[in-house]
């Protein structure tokens, strides 16, 4: 007789102990910690603006320090920055840790110089307050812990016949732009950073780039090439701590890990490249700028994250190469301390990089979906959000009481026109039962088993298929779709789960004396899951994204500063997969994989920022975000307002529209994004006038950048910043606002401009009306008013229309109104 059976999962709690690798003979004090310090003088990049790189053509590897090795790609014009002045910094570094610690121990893990000029350091609190007093130092901070927050989407957002396009294709979008990742590293054997996909297109690495390869047993010579153009690893601060794990983190820049491998792959891996999994072909993946090149500098690792110390030296090393864009699928684990969230050593390294002409795209963070639980905060920095797309792998089971149930899962189903029995795993267990062409069910035990291995034990027993349902007694519990071999499917729903299992239950003859089943009488059949459904309600706020408003401090109090910044798919992600990745042990061994978070969402942005920096060179990191926000859509594909999930629980049932601190400006137009129309520009001196401006700040800006407030005139507050969008914490009756526009379309044009006002407020803006020749600027002048005391965010725009068909979007968020005050005489 055909059988079924199902698989039974139960949550539970798991802890589990690693072994370590541990400094010893540096320090016999229990009390070091790793301190991030700061110097007066200025860094590289600030006295001698971006340096300038020198071809010598020399592609010889050298050793340091007797075993990790450094090579430069093969085939190019291979640059190396002057470091003269490095070493003069570094040595200076020395010297002040010798003249202040005289005599006692301490371990410099990092000398910076590029983006800030300061050191790494393990040493005790008391010596860390004593170098605090150096007249040298301006700053000393506690090292903290970070962590790591497509085959369709470049359809989805319309590449092809758009972005592509424009740039001359996808064999040549993105050539010339260096990518920088801040990651866990890179497998480069994956197809997708191959470097030999095109025939017919030189492929030369960037002149203006000077990075190097590290050369390790596990990432051997001739790991990179002309799309992986260097690659770096930093885990100073982890070593000091004794977590690191040779086994699982490798001190090389390979991908133990799995994570940098897709965000590297998201944002630049090559066009074309098959999608198998489980043996199951879903389509041909591509980066969004498949012809981009990739700098890795891994700086977080399975075992523990990450911490600012290494990724503050893999920032500061990314600018010294010459990357054009760093990607940053990586948040803090708490919100910094101080006068302001801006003031910590990732945003403030970060804030020099963009001085230095480099876009920054992070992650908005996976913290989502309540009020303020941002993790990405400065104003030089585009933060952004997971939204879904419209691609979904649905599939369904059918069962002998012609119910039909919903999941999700990759996995073929069982023959058509045939049903088979329903065996629960338990029973079979109890029942010294053979489920032999049965289906097998089974309740998941997260943590004891996982999805992959239940499957297998089921095909081990020969079972016809294998079904997983959610214990009815979990709540809020997400499960992602898992490719499979054989038939099978999740039921993620717990009251879909209750369905099944009455359904079961119901059909089960059981002896009284024995309490054995006597015979199984539920059936049921299986229906594949592996073609790709289509949904126009799609793109929607994933209930996972971090959301607005920005927080300003840790009290915290709400930034004039809108966050998110935009939204980029980032939910059912397939993209390339580490060899050895263990994040998702459900694509262990596999080449590619899906996953979802703000991580997949950042890359698609970083992709799409190489595009733009293609096609406008000269473009400003602020001018990059302004095309992406400007352009960037409220609508889903249905035309109807983009919707965000307001619930881990049930998402799809608590949706309501999505609104600026849900979403940003909206979701990403990449074609739009190449042709804006308009910009909004903002520079570097803008956003130290932005710092000045905030109360109590003047120290913490010397102490971290060594620049006197002083020498600014004038403070700008955030809505004073010439931003894509405008944000204001608290409007105290009235306040003028402008805005500073620039045609950059080629073309002279006429716009008219119009607006809706949030609730409590009204909007006027001048000129209703103007022209603008190419290159020229056009200042808007933005009166708002409170009409109603009212302590509820509201939400409004302001749309910029020309005649040649360009449109200019600019979001309003006003939080706290205060009205004029009626005062009556008696």
């Amino acid at each position: 007789m055909e059988k079924h059976h199902l698989t039974h999962f139960v949550l539970f709690s798991l802890i589990i102990l690693v072994p370590c690798l541990c400094l010893q003979d540096v320090l016999d004090n229990a009390t070091t910690s790793v301190y991030v310090v700061t110097l007066k003088q200025a860094p590289t990049s600030h006295s001698y603006g971006v340096l300038t790189r020198l071809n010598d053509g020399n592609n010889n590897g050298f050793k340091d320090n007797g075993r990790t090795q450094f090579q430069k790609p093969r085939y190019g014009n291979i640059t190396k920055t002057d470091k003269r002045y490095g070493s003069y910094v570094t040595r200076e570094h020395d010297s002040l840790l010798k003249k202040v610690l005289k005599g006692e121990k301490y371990l410099k893990l990092y000398s910076y110089h590029y983006l800030i000029n300061g050191f790494a350091v393990l040493v005790t609190q008391q010596q860390a307050e004593r170098l605090s007093r150096s007249n040298e130092v301006s700053n000393v901070v506690l090292d903290f812990s970070v962590r790591t927050a497509t085959t369709h989407t470049p359809q989805f957002l319309g590449l092809p016949q758009g972005a592509w396009s424009q740039n001359g294709g996808f064999d040549t979008a993105g050539e010339g732009v260096v990518i920088g990742f801040v990651d866990t590293g890179i497998d480069p054997s994956h197809p997708s950073f191959g470097d030999n996909i095109s025939q017919q297109h030189p492929y030369p690495i960037p002149a203006h780039f000077s990075g190097i390869c590290e050369v390790t047993r596990d990432f051997p010579s001739g790991s990179c090439n002309r799309k992986l153009v260097g690659a770096r690893h930093f885990a100073a601060s982890a070593i000091t701590r004794g977590i690191f794990n040779l086994t699982q983190d490798y001190a090389s820049p390979f991908d133990g890990d799995g994570h940098g491998t897709h965000t590297a792959s998201v944002a630049a891996g090559n066009h074309g490249i098959p999608v198998i999994v489980a043996g199951h072909h879903f389509g041909n993946a591509s980066g969004m700028a498949p012809r981009s090149h990739i700098a890795v500098y891994k700086a977080l690792y399975k075992s523990f994250g990450g911490f600012a110390a290494d990724v503050v030296a893999a920032i500061d090393q990314a600018a010294q190469d010459g990357v054009d864009i760093i990607s940053l699928s990586i948040t803090p684990n708490r919100r910094p301390p101080g006068v302001a969230t801006f003031f910590n050593p990732i945003d403030m390294a970060l804030l020099s990089a963009v001085k230095a002409g480099i876009f920054v795209v992070q992650a908005a963070g996976n913290t989502g979906p309540s009020p303020m639980s941002m993790s990405s905060f400065s104003p030089w920095i585009l933060t952004v959000g997971a939204a879904s797309h419209d691609r979904l792998y649905s599939n369904s089971i059918i069962l002998g009481n012609n119910v039909t149930i919903l999941g999700v899962g990759l996995a073929p189903g069982t023959d058509e026109n045939k049903l088979y029995k329903l065996i629960h795993a338990h029973d079979a267990l109890n029942n010294d039962t053979t489920v032999a062409d049965d289906i097998y069910s089974i309740r998941f035990v997260l943590g004891i088993s996982t999805i992959k291995r239940a499957s297998e034990t089921a095909k081990n027993h020969s079972a016809a298929g294998v079904v997983f349902y959610m214990d009815p007694y979990v709540i809020g519990f997400q499960l992602n779709p898992v490719a499979m071999k054989t038939p099978g499917i999740i039921i993620p729903s717990t009251n879909d789960s209750k369905i099944l299992m009455q359904y079961y239950n119901s059909s089960l003859e059981i002896d009284v004396v024995s309490k054995k089943v006597v015979k199984f009488g539920a059936v049921a059949a299986i229906c594949g899951g592996l073609k790709a459904n289509y949904s126009a309600a799609s793109p929607k706020v994933m209930y996972y994204s971090a959301r607005g408003p920005d927080p300003e401090d840790s009290l915290p109090r709400q930034a004039d500063i809108l966050k998110p910044n935009l939204l980029a798919p980032g939910n059912f992600i397939w993209a390339a997969w580490s060899s050895l990745g263990t994040d998702s042990v459900e694509f262990q061994g596999e080449n590619f994989a899906m996953m979802s978070g703000t991580s997949m969402a950042a890359p698609h942005i970083a992709g799409l920022a190489a595009l733009i920096k293609q096609k406008f060179p000269n473009f400003s990191p602020a001018a990059i975000s302004s095309a992406l926000s400007t352009t960037a859509s409220q609508n889903d594909k249905s035309g109807g307002p983009i919707m965000a999930q307001r619930s881990y629980a049930f998402p799809d049932l608590s949706q309501t529209s999505a609104t600026p601190f849900d979403m940003g400006s909206g979701f990403v137009n990449a074609t739009g994004a190449l042709n804006p129309g308009l910009i909004l520009d903002t520079s570097y001196d803008d956003y130290m006038s932005f710092l000045c401006g905030i109360n109590g700040s003047a120290p913490v800006v010397l102490n971290f950048t060594g620049q006197n407030c002083l020498l600014y005139n004038s403070t700008l507050h955030g809505p004073d910043l010439n931003l894509p969008s405008i944000t204001l914490s608290k409007l105290n009756q009235s306040t003028v606002v402008r805005r500073t526009v620039q045609n950059i379309a080629g073309n002279n044009e006429t716009y008219s401009v119009g607006w809706t006002a949030p609730f409590g407020v009204s909007v006027k803006v001048t000129p209703t009306h103007f022209s603008i020749a190419n290159g020229e600027k056009q200042v808007l002048s933005v009166i708002l008013n409170a009409t109603a005391n009212n302590s509820v965010a509201s939400f409004g725009k302001i749309g910029l229309f020309g005649n040649q068909g360009h449109t200019v979007n600019i979001p309003i968020s006003v939080i706290f109104k205060i009205s004029y005050s009626n005062i009556t005489t008696s």
